[in-house]
């Protein structure tokens, strides 16, 4: 295997198998990238709107706890055991605090290392949603003109997670539309034209 792309801790486990090294960090190809989601059907959330708040408000929860860096030792145990990662708690351990072994002699003290709430990291920003689509146009997974807008309003709802911090006075910072710049260097608006964007990278599979 030439390389593979995975998330913590098999960046780590495979350094400490000696059966390979890190390239690159996500936070290296994009800063505070957007992770993980938690998803619901739009038919079982507005089937279910106390349990999808209940989910959110017990995300928020444990999200909190776990980005006190305190609490990582123990996170890295719960999370190390067979039912959930299978991995040893000392491997998963040192990324969790921003600790990184690339496995080529590399060491780095990451001062954005993973977190879980800070940030407003929870927050469903629609941009996001709009810069996957345009994605998905680049490389040729939809056809023709998406309606970006449109579409990320369906799938990111910042109205049902306004609702669930309010019941539990969580604050946060609300919705960005910020720029966002990877590690290539090109800018990405979500304000701006979201077709040329898509279709300003010379490297795509463009249909139609």
């Amino acid at each position: 295997m030439d390389g593979f792309c995975v998330g913590e801790p098999w960046n780590a486990r495979a350094i400490a198998d000696d059966i390979g090294f890190t390239g690159i960090t996500s936070q290296g190809i994009w800063k505070n990238h957007p992770e993980k989601i938690c998803a619901f059907t739009a038919e079982f959330a507005d089937a279910n709107p106390k349990a999808v708040k209940a989910v959110l408000k017990g995300l928020n929860d444990a999200s909190a706890w776990s980005d006190h860096l305190a609490n990582r030792a123990e996170l890295a145990k719960i999370v190390s055991s067979p039912s959930y990662i299978n991995c040893e708690p000392d491997v998963i351990l040192g990324r969790l605090e921003g600790k990184y072994l690339f496995g080529d002699g590399r060491k780095l003290r990451d001062p954005d290392y993973m977190i879980f709430s800070e940030r407003n990291c929870n927050y469903p920003q629609p941009k996001y949603a709009k810069w996957w689509l345009t994605q998905f146009r680049r490389w040729g997974l939809v056809e023709g003109t998406p309606d970006y807008e449109g579409v990320s309003k369906q799938v990111m709802r910042p109205d049902i997670y306004e609702e669930a911090m309010k019941e539990i006075g969580h604050t946060h910072a609300g919705l960005s539309e910020a720029s966002e710049t990877l590690f290539d260097g090109v800018t990405f608006d979500p304000k701006g034209d979201l077709e040329a964007y898509a279709k300003g990278f010379s490297v795509n599979s463009m249909k139609g």
